[in-house]
């Protein structure tokens, strides 16, 4: 989409390129057509196109460049396109190469003259760099709200469970108990800071390129201060070149995109785990499952298998776009072209990881027996032993640490769980010991004991849990 001639230059016949006016007198061949056509990617622009162009001829027409008449035609004209592409009539052509000159092209065609000084003031490198900011712009706030539906279901579920005990890990190997609830809503803050960073990214990028023009501005007395407003952007950029010739904006949306697919991907590999057979912490049912075509038995999670493989789809469009963009000088040039594939990809991927993972929070039936039975194993609550002979006997840490290893080594040769040990088995290594460690030594009894800011402790995530719905709820108001 670089920047050619006026739109009032596109006179020539059928058989030229329209575009670029009376200095080029053949067509372009077919494989240059092909190669520099971007219409098959970018008319998904087209909403944004036109807002663009119906802010710019409104201006145009404050300014006295264009006349009421005029700019009433181009909107009844530009309605009249809109209505087109949304009823599936619209003569796309790639031989016009892009949106914007598909759109001008049928414009001119519905409207005569008043179409051919639409372009007054403007370039396709400010108008795409405009139509851009506002497409990732959406895309970066739609992306909050669908991770805002994502935290509802886990914040749901956490209040469900916020007293159901499970293991927790760490190197995948039972480290101590916490609960399901407080599980959740671990996943709830990650994607809390994901929300925020594409909400970071939308108010970043909310200045308006549109009358930047191909580089250096344009000598038209231009306000920009009213088409940033029209277009809901807070303000003009501040400088032309800088202004076609950014993409920082996809950068850091579509960057955001990877991160938020890795908080994704790491739930959707627990979702793996936790409705394998050797798991056997939850379930899915038939809506977010598949089987097999030779082994009846299984019930596969092929909808988190795929949303944690999408991390590489989406972090490949971000690693084209940033190499897209690693070695372009100031200002405009043609790579720019291939930044709306990757972009539009990114957020295809995200939108549907998103809501596939939402979708199977909400359908997971969660197995607390059987969470309950594994947080015990391991001795999950050798630490409480640690914690207790310090807290009540005095003993420094690292002897105390000593002595719960000790106890845990006669546990595992008899084969037993640290509560089922007797107290003269405990005292053999430490004679101190007391009756009252008993009290702290089941899973129940070592999640309660995690009251401290953030821990695991049952009222916590109680507490997390009302936190979330307030903070939620204010959102949808």
């Amino acid at each position: 989409m670089s920047e050619k001639h006026d739109a009032s230059e596109n006179n020539d016949d059928a058989g030229k390129n329209q575009i670029w006016g009376g200095r080029f007198q053949d067509g372009p061949s077919a494989i240059m057509e092909a190669i520099n056509a971007s219409i098959d990617v970018d008319k998904r622009l087209w909403r944004e196109d036109i807002a663009g162009s119906l802010a710019h001829s409104t201006m145009l027409a404050r300014i006295g460049v264009l006349s009421a008449d005029e700019v009433a035609k181009i909107h009844d004209g530009l309605g009249q396109i809109a209505a087109e592409i949304e009823a599936g009539t619209f003569p796309f052509s790639t031989a016009l190469e892009d949106i914007h000159m598909n759109i001008e092209a049928r414009l001119i065609a519905l409207i005569g003259a008043p179409g051919e000084r639409l372009h007054t003031a403007r370039s396709r490198n400010d108008q795409v760099a405009t139509d851009f900011r506002l497409w990732v712009r959406s895309a970066a706030n739609g992306a909050a709200e669908a991770i805002s539906a994502l935290q509802n279901a886990l914040v749901q579920l956490a209040a469900k469970h916020a007293g159901t005990v499970m293991p927790g890990y760490t190197h995948l190997q039972t480290a101590q108990p916490v609960t399901f609830g407080h599980h959740c809503l671990a996943y709830v803050e990650m994607l809390e800071r994901d929300r925020g960073r594409f909400l970071d990214a939308a108010a970043r990028m909310n200045e308006c390129p549109l009358g930047a023009a191909a580089l250096a501005g344009t000598s038209f007395p231009i306000d920009r201060e009213m088409t940033a407003h029209a277009l809901g952007f807070d303000r003009p950029t501040a400088n032309s070149l800088d202004s076609v010739s950014a993409r920082d904006f996809a950068l850091e949306a579509t960057g955001t995109a990877s991160l938020t697919a890795v908080t994704c991907s790491r739930l959707a590999e627990e979702i793996v785990l936790w409705t394998s057979p050797h798991f056997g912490f939850a379930a899915l049912s038939d809506a977010f499952s598949t089987g097999s075509s030779i082994m009846p038995q299984k019930r596969n999670p092929d909808a988190a298998e795929l949303a944690r493989a999408m991390v590489g789809r989406i972090n490949a469009g971000h690693q084209t776009l940033l190499v897209v963009m690693k070695g372009l000088p100031l200002a405009y040039s043609k790579d720019m072209q291939e930044d709306k594939a990757a972009t539009f990809a990114v957020f295809d991927a995200l939108e549907l990881v998103l809501a596939a993972m939402t979708g199977m929070i909400k359908d997971l039936t969660i197995n607390a027996d059987a969470m309950r039975e594994a947080a015990g194993n391991g001795y999950s609550t050798a630490t409480d032993l640690a914690d207790w002979l310090v807290r009540v006997l005095g003993l420094p840490f690292r002897r105390a640490h000593h002595v719960s290893g000790a106890i845990v080594a006669i546990a595992e040769e008899k084969n037993l769980a640290l509560d089922a040990l007797t107290l003269e088995e405990m005292q053999s290594v430490e004679p101190q010991i007391t009756n009252d460690v008993f009290n702290f030594l089941s899973v129940d009894a070592s999640v309660a004991s995690r009251t401290s800011y953030g821990g695991a402790a049952p009222k916590n995530v109680l507490a997390q849990v009302d936190r979330w719905l307030a903070t939620l709820k204010g959102r949808d108001q």
